[in-house]
Formats: C-alpha cells, structure tokens, sequence
C-alpha cells in the first residue's frame, strides 16, 4: 500500500499547491462544461477478495474447495516498473475511456487489470472425489481437510484477473463544498456502476496434471464504486477510487484437456489511484 499512499500525498499536494495560486473570479466565467467531452485514464489498483469455494470438474475428479483463501499481487514500487513503456502492464492497473453523453453522466468502457493468486499451503475442508490414479490424494471426501500443496493445487488468476467493463457514473463539481470558486482547479465526485466479462489468463497446475496457462473467457462481474476526482487546468486530473464487486467464473480453464474446469465467485474490493484527461475531439 505504500504507493497508494504516496499517491493520495501527491493528490492532496496539487490541490494545496493550485488553491494557493488562485484568485476567486466570476463564477460564470469559471464554469466548466462537460457534455460533449472525451476522457481517458491509466492507473494502478490494489485488491482483496473474500474467501471463496472452488469447485473443480474433470473427467476422473469432482470436488469442492470450501473457503478458499487468496490475495493480489501488487508490484514493489520503482518508477521503471510503474511508468516504463515495457512493464507497463506488469503492476496491478486500470485503463478506461469514457465519454461524457450529458453534463454530469458518463459512459467508459475499460480493464481492470488486478490479479488473484489462492494462497499456498493453507488448509480447507473438500467435498467430493478423485480417482485420477496417480496422486496419494484419490479418495472420497465429506469434509476432510487438505492442505494446499504444490502436488495438489497451484492457482492464479495472474496476467490477469482481467474484468473487461462497461460502467455508467454520475459526475458532480463539489467545490461549493468547501466554499470554493477557481478557475483552474475543480472539486468532483463520481459515482455509478458497472458490468463486463472476466478473460483472465489462468496459471493452474492440478493433482500432478500438465500446467495451463492460457487466456479465457471465464465468467461474468458487477461492480459499483464512487471516487474523488481534481481537475486541474481544465483538462488533466487525479483521482482516487474505491471498487467493490462480484465476480462469478463457471468457466475457469485449469488444463489442457477440454474437459477439466473450475467454477468459483467471490467479491472484491479495489483501491484506484488514477490519472487522466478531459477533451473534446471536435
């Protein structure tokens, strides 16, 4: 978390800085329009998930993990690896394009990119049967529990737990708030919902079979959230963002052959600190 707090300094900090530099002009002149304008951002996230049960399906094994423990995986902060071209996408990040379709209403389309590793050798109950024939954990399960082994079970949704979404949000100017009136420099609050398809790319190594690693349409989200934007200048702005939403897979793909499958759902909770602009293309 140390980068998103280094970054919530650095939004406070603009917002000190440019207050301090403005003079209180004619409100009328002040206004700032958004109807008709495009946006984009890039940022980076930090996430956690709710335990979840994982049911896994093959032809020789069908059983359930209860309670399954996971975390993200954010990148240690150096600046090559946060804003270098070639590990851009390397952290955990956002990216969104959006369109303001009336004043305070928009419509995005982008990627949350967060990833999801099941924490190894944790303990959990299981349910169900395995009689692959060459693993000491063939049997019947009722509950037993099994730890997490790498001979067991290995995995991460870690290139990554990509959510591909549509949000709609409202956007409203705040600076009256906090009794605020410049011209370069505005106070917003955003706020709406959003739905999308999960396409992650599924490192998973399963009782002793051939690894799979492979991108897959796996499932469905919905998500809400609400942010503090600054703009600064008009057209350039920070934002801090907090996430939470549902993820249901019925369709994770944990071998090579077609009929081995996973099925999982869990809640998340995303920590954004973002930065973008604000622009009219005609």
């Amino acid at each position: 978390m140390k980068i998103y707090n280094l970054f919530l300094i650095a939004l406070l900090f603009s917002f000190s800085t440019i207050v301090g530099q403005q003079k209180n002009t004619n409100s009328k002149n002040n206004k700032v329009t958004n109807k008709g304008k495009f946006f984009a951002y890039w940022g980076w996230n930090w996430a956690s998930y709710s335990d979840s049960d994982i049911r896994f399906k093959g032809e020789n094994y069908d059983f359930t993990l209860s309670d399954v423990k996971a975390r993200d995986t954010p990148s240690d902060f150096t600046f090559s690896k946060y804003f270098g071209i070639t590990n851009i996408t390397n952290p955990q990040t956002n990216f969104r394009l959006g369109y303001f379709f009336k004043e305070n209403y928009t419509i995005s389309v982008g990627v949350d990119h967060m990833k999801y590793v099941v924490i190894n050798n944790q303990f959990v109950d299981v349910n169900g049967n395995i009689n692959v024939g060459n693993t000491k954990y063939d049997g019947i399960y009722t509950g037993q529990q099994v730890q997490l082994a790498e001979d067991f079970l290995q995995l991460e949704h870690t290139d990554g737990l990509n959510y591909i979404n549509v949000e709609l949000k409202r956007f409203d100017n705040i600076d009256h708030w906090f009794g605020l009136d410049l011209k370069n420099l505005q106070i917003n609050l955003t706020e709406g919902f959003g739905a999308g398809i999960l396409f992650p790319k599924t490192d998973t190594t399963l009782l002793g079979m051939e690894r799979h690693d492979d991108y897959h349409i796996s499932g469905w989200g919905v998500s809400a959230g609400v942010g503090l934007n600054i703009t600064f200048l008009k057209h350039f702005f920070i934002q801090a963002d907090y996430k939470i939403g549902y993820i249901d897979m019925p369709n994770v793909k944990t071998s090579l052959n077609p009929l081995d499958s996973a099925s999982q759902s869990f809640v998340f909770f995303q920590n954004n600190i973002l930065i973008g602009g604000r622009f009219r293309l005609f």
